[in-house]
């Protein structure tokens, strides 16, 4: 409220109940009053008028004017205060006699046509009242000499009545009823002025004094006698005032206790914040002590365990059985997880603090997730389950993330359905959610027929040291951790897990991923081409595992027939892939009956065994002419198998390319591999006119200032200039400033295109180079093409057109020297082959130099180191040596991720041991004729 707001109250409510009864009985009576006067006035005139009327009949009869003068003449003597005129007529409307001369007796007469009413009238107008009333003859009608009807009127007497006496008396009745209104008003405004200083001095006195205690001032007191109600307000605001210096003054006591608590408490917590940090330098020494410790126990565990994955894959390379060469495999996977789990003792610390470095490298996906499996398998086939793999086609072959986080999950989660599942299936599917870009959604499901999990029981599976049931510890065991950790994997991948699962009905475990696709050749691809349209028949009782396996054969280009069984009739297939269930006990005569049964229905077969029947495939191996391979069936692994085994098999003639005509270019082509540039310079001098070679980047720059080009192929790295530099300085020359240069590489890493593609570089291709694909290059880029003659493409826009394909079967991939891939590399001939081969053998001395020192000396130079290596990665994309260049893709993808030359001392064994392979192993062909 307003600091007038009680005045306006007290004012308001005083006032207006005085003015609205003034009001109500000022117009009251002053209404009866004015119709009272006019009333009178009325009666006054009537009085006047109807004596007169009876006074006038004789005289009217008579016709005496002079009686009546006298008698309206009185009349209007002693009435003259309103009485302007008195005027008498006869029955013709005639003026008769008149008291007072009226300039307008019309006015008081009747309308002429009309007869003289009976009954008497009045007339208002403005101040002037005008009453008429008949003479009535009481002696009977007069009859009229006109013609006229008989009327007993003799006449009529009409009066004019002044009514502004009438009305200032009116005024003045009004004016007074006012005046009393006011007075009325002005002692009502007297009386609450009275009342409001009486109020609400005492009330704002009050205020003033309760904002002084608000301010603090407690000892102030209100003063004053009050009478009533504000004696009580008084009163007790007197009283709240004594009541907060009492709670002020125990305030401040309890203040400067607690002032003198506190001073005491921080002397404490100085004392603790010292011991504290005492205790701090201890602890920081004991984990500094604990890492010194992981790192040296983590160190003498690792040499060890390098020297098994060494000699376990050197042994590999001698002949073995098949049933030692999966031993031997799983002895190697095992022990380099076990070795990737030992490097992860040395980020310990970080575990604790919740920063895990997770990698982010390319790997191929399915190979990495058939990894998985295939040491899976070995445990779910002891127990006759089936063990399937589905991975969805959409999905890219290489991904970039952590390939060992993700199959740390992935074997977590399937570890713990074979445990928690007596019989029936685990499978495990890979479905693509989404792809935006190059950001690919992954969702992994692992289900199994095993005993399922209640509602209740699933809110404790993500909780550490916990299961399902507290019971089930003893059965299967476990110390219910493997859940924990997977989620916290998840999560830090960015992902989410979870599970849907019934009570004796099995469960599904999912999770999702987001991984960025690559560009970068991850692995060798399978080539197909010899596949197609091939016809197999697969047996599978499993129809989990069958659906699978029919996926996988019928995207290679097969043509599939499945059989749960072998069929009775012996119908003709060129392949027949037998698969033998994990669920029982393979009689060895049983198994021959189903091998000789289908080798009568094609000249190949190819035999899945599962993993814990691996001496049964080494007996069949001996006595039929089939292949093994174990089961659950790896996609590489058995098209390769299928791939190898052509004989017998009518040949489908491959698709004959024609060579357009010479093209009218002039090509450069730069590289300071002698063999990568002469075996790119055959290419080209079949296709264009003329061919300029250079073998590094200065001689290129030097070229473009004194010649056009239509085309430069410029190689990336290189002594002296390097491509990307030799490209910027072409650009800049006036000949060749909008030649194309298209950048040649076997860096195939994730990014490359990209990074090269903005660096200046006009396009991208990567070795080994197919001769398709060149001849396409040179097309587009060709300054004569039109889009008349080829559809340009905005390479640009598109994913890498060029890709490398496979230069040699998958089949031939543990050949040390695969001729027929080397001519088919080398264009089909064999001089070019052989060139290309001796070229390599040349350049190997100076490579085992490099890693012999790379060996031997610990402050060895990586750059040179990995410069030796793709420059013989390179050459070894051309020459047919699948396993050498194999590993040098390995050494050099693991150099450039920033791997330690001592961690990778087995790869660096196995790559001495290649290269004396190949020198050994080329001296055959360099012979031939």
């Amino acid at each position: 409220m307003t600091r007038y707001g009680l005045r306006a109250r007290v004012i308001t409510l005083t006032l207006a109940p005085t003015l609205i009864i003034g009001l109500l009985l000022s117009a009251f009576f002053s209404f009866n009053r004015y119709h009272d006067l006019e009333l009178q006035v009325y009666n006054s005139g009537l009085n006047i008028i109807e004596p007169l009327a009876i006074a006038s009949e004789e005289g009217l009869k008579n016709n005496s004017r002079e009686s009546v003068r006298r008698i309206i003449s009185y009349a209007h003597r002693k009435n003259s205060k309103f009485v302007r005129s008195i005027a008498v007529f006869d029955y013709n409307h005639e003026l008769f006699v008149t008291s007072n001369f009226h300039p307008n007796f019309e006015s008081l007469t009747y309308p002429k046509q009309e007869a003289i009413p009976l009954l008497g009238n009045s007339t208002l107008s403005d101040n002037t009242l005008i009453m008429r009333a008949p003479v009535i003859a009481e002696s009977g009608l007069i009859a009229t000499n006109r013609g006229k009807e008989n009327t007993p009127a003799l006449g009529y007497v009409a009066v004019e009545l002044d009514l502004s006496s009438l009305r200032l008396q009116q005024y003045q009745e009004v004016f007074s009823a006012v005046l009393v209104l006011l007075i009325g008003l002005g002692l009502s405004a007297v009386f609450a002025y009275r009342l409001m200083y009486d109020v609400t001095r005492p009330i704002s006195h009050m205020k003033n004094m309760v904002d002084r205690i608000r301010r603090g001032h407690l000892d102030v007191r209100i003063e004053g006698k009050m009478h009533g109600e504000l004696d009580s307000l008084k009163n007790g605001i007197n009283a709240m005032a004594v009541s907060l210096s009492e709670y002020h003054v125990e305030m401040q006591h309890s203040i400067d206790q607690a002032t003198s608590d506190l001073r005491e408490t921080l002397e404490q917590l100085e004392i603790q914040n010292v011991e504290l940090d005492i205790a701090k330098k201890r602890a920081q020494e004991a984990a500094r002590v604990k890492s010194e410790f992981l790192a040296n126990m983590s160190h003498e565990l690792r040499t060890p365990l390098n020297g098994v994955i060494g000699f376990t894959r050197q042994m590999l390379k001698t002949k073995l059985t098949n049933s030692q060469t999966d031993y031997l495999n799983t002895i190697e996977k095992s022990a380099t997880n076990l070795l990737n789990i030992i490097n992860d003792i040395l980020d310990f610390s970080k575990l604790e603090a919740g920063k895990l470095a997770l990698e982010s490298i390319p790997f191929d996906f399915q190979e990495s997730l058939e990894e998985v499996v295939s040491l899976q398998a070995t445990s779910a086939h002891e127990k006759g389950l089936e063990l399937t793999l589905k991975i969805d086609p959409k999905i890219p072959a290489g991904l970039v993330g952590d390939s060992l986080r993700i199959q740390q999950v992935l074997t977590n989660l399937v570890g713990n359905s074979i445990k928690f599942t007596e019989h029936g299936n685990i499978d495990i599917s890979v479905e693509m959610r989404s792809q935006k870009e190059d950001v690919v959604e992954l969702q992994f499901m692992v289900r199994d027929t095993g005993i399922g999990i209640s509602e209740r029981q699933q809110a404790q599976l993500f909780q550490a040291f916990s299961q399902a049931d507290a019971s089930i510890s003893r059965r299967y065991g476990g110390t219910g951790l493997g859940l924990v950790i997977t989620q916290k994997l998840v999560s830090q991948m960015g992902g989410e897990i979870s599970l849907t699962s019934r009570l004796h009905q099995g469960s599904t475990f999912w999770f999702t991923l987001r991984l960025h696709s690559t560009d970068m050749p991850v692995t060798e691809m399978v080539d197909t081409d010899s596949l197609k349209q091939r016809s197999l028949l697969l047996v599978e009782p499993n129809m989990q595992a069958a659906s699978v396996t029919q996926q996988q054969l019928v995207q290679a280009g097969l043509v599939v027939t499945y059989r749960s069984a072998l069929p009775e009739d012996a119908e003709q297939f060129d392949y027949v892939l037998l698969n033998l269930a994990p669920n029982r006990e393979h009689e060895t005569s049983a198994v021959e009956q189903q091998v000789e049964h289908a080798l009568r229905c094609a000249p190949h077969v190819v035999v899945g065994v599962p993993s814990t029947a691996l001496a049964l495939s080494d007996d069949l191996i001996q006595s039929y002419p089939i292949h093994c391979i174990t089961k659950p069936l790896s996609r590489k692994r058995l098209l390769q198998t299928l791939s190898a085994n052509q004989d017998n098999l009518p040949v489908i003639e491959p698709e004959v390319i024609v060579q357009d005509e010479t093209l009218p270019l002039t090509v450069m082509a730069v590289d300071d591999n002698p063999a990568n540039l002469k075996l790119i310079s055959a290419l080209l001098q079949e296709r264009v006119e003329r061919v300029i070679t250079c073998t590094n980047g200065l001689d290129a720059v030097k070229q473009a200032q004194e010649r056009h080009f239509d085309i430069i192929l410029m190689d990336i790295q290189m002594p002296h200039m390097d491509g990307v530099t030799a490209c910027e300085e072409i650009k800049k020359t006036q000949l060749n400033a909008n030649t194309p240069v298209i950048a040649v590489t076997a860096h195939a890493m994730s990014g490359e295109r990209d990074r090269l593609l903005k660096a200046g570089m006009d396009d991208y291709l990567t070795k080994p180079i197919e001769e398709h694909v060149l001849q396409q290059v040179l097309m587009h880029w060709s300054p004569q093409t039109t889009d008349a003659q080829i559809e340009k493409l905005d390479l640009s826009a598109q994913p890498d057109p060029f890709e490398p394909t496979a230069s040699t079967t998958a089949t031939h991939s543990n050949m040390i020297i695969d001729w027929q891939a080397a001519l088919k590399q080398s264009a089909n001939k064999q001089d070019l082959a052989k060139d290309m081969l001796q070229m390599l053998v040349d350049s190997i001395p100076e490579v085992v130099d490099v890693v012999d020192n790379a060996l031997e000396e610990e402050s060895i130079d990586t750059e040179l180191l990995i410069h030796h290596v793709h420059k013989l990665h390179g050459s070894s994309s051309y020459c047919g040596v699948p396993r050498l260049k194999t590993v040098c893709a390995t050494i050099e993808k693991a150099l450039r991720s920033g791997t330690q030359i001592e961690d990778l001392e087995p790869e660096l064994l196995e790559l001495q041991d290649e290269m004396e392979k190949v020198v050994a192993s080329a001296q055959p062909y360099l012979k031939k004729s």
